[in-house]
């Protein structure tokens, strides 16, 4: 039996079609596009991709990019100033914070000050407690787009086992909030669960979020399972994931690769969370359970 492979790449680019097509309806219905704001601070090379890739994917999707690029040393009340700007711009729906910050700032207390509407990356307590609560809020970005891969290959997950190997609040704990809403029975496990393995092995559903290269063999996989490979990992052998893809895709029944899996689904889910918070604050009528 060799898996399923999921085309993440395929899919991403399907999502961000969609959102601009309902990018272009809103900004029809509102006399503005919606608009999203990064922040970047320093000069962090892999930030600075990944700021350039989003403002580049934003503007394909019909939607405003607005880029604040701080100094390195920029102080915490000058940051957390720039983010209260933001906040209070009617042009900006949704803010978003480059991670990992400098040292000398403090991640907590400034995404703590982005206006919980217009938080697209999913992060502030307030959307993670609309997300444990079954309230509409704002999801974190890729497990958001792992739950979109895992409904295409499976369609309703209702009454699966899951096990998501991971407990992070960016990824592992969302993703279990968003399995267990779709009434999956759901276990966290992570480097310390006894018999990992044999959770594992139980499981219709893994998603793999711990950050270690292939952490997870082949044989803790069920046979049929469907995998989710979250992990990127640099190694001398290139971009790797937290699931031994070789040894996984000869027993699963769907897996991701890693590259072009989970990847490209981030950013697509980015533009469609900015587009769901444009369409809210200007309280247009909207489905977001078409994106």
């Amino acid at each position: 039996m060799t898996a399923r492979i999921i085309d993440g790449k395929a899919f991403a680019a399907n999502l961000r079609a969609r959102v601009a097509t309902h990018a272009a309806a809103f900004a029809a219905a509102a006399g503005r596009p919606a608009g999203l704001a990064v922040v970047l601070v320093g000069e962090d090379a892999a930030s600075s991709v990944y700021v350039r890739s989003k403002g580049k994917a934003t503007r394909e999707a019909g939607m405003a990019s607005f880029e604040h690029r701080l100094s390195t040393d920029v102080s915490q009340d000058d940051l957390i100033a720039r983010v209260e700007q933001l906040n209070a711009d009617p042009a900006v729906d949704g803010i978003l914070v480059q991670l990992p910050l400098p040292k000398h700032l403090d991640s907590d207390a400034v995404l703590l000050t982005i206006d919980p509407d217009k938080d697209v990356d999913g992060f502030h307590p307030v959307n993670a407690g609309r997300l444990a609560t079954g309230l509409p809020g704002m999801v974190p970005c890729t497990p958001y787009g792992c739950l979109l891969l895992l409904r295409d290959v499976l369609g309703d997950l209702s009454g699966m086992d899951a096990v998501v190997v991971g407990r992070s609040n960016i990824v592992g704990k969302p993703m279990a909030a968003l399995l267990t809403a779709e009434s999956c029975t759901v276990t966290i496990a992570h480097s310390r669960t006894r018999d990992l393995a044999d959770h594992v092995r139980r499981a219709d559903i893994v998603v793999a979020a711990v950050g270690r290269a292939n952490f997870v063999p082949g044989d803790w996989i069920k046979p049929g399972a469907t995998v989710i490979d979250v992990g990127i990992n640099r190694t001398d052998a290139g971009l790797v994931g937290d699931v031994d893809f070789a040894s996984a895709k000869e027993v699963a029944g769907a897996i991701t690769p890693v590259p072009g899996g989970v990847g490209p689904m981030t950013i697509a889910c980015l533009l469609r969370n900015t587009l769901v918070a444009a369409y809210r604050r200007a309280g247009i009528a909207f489905d977001d359970k078409t994106l």
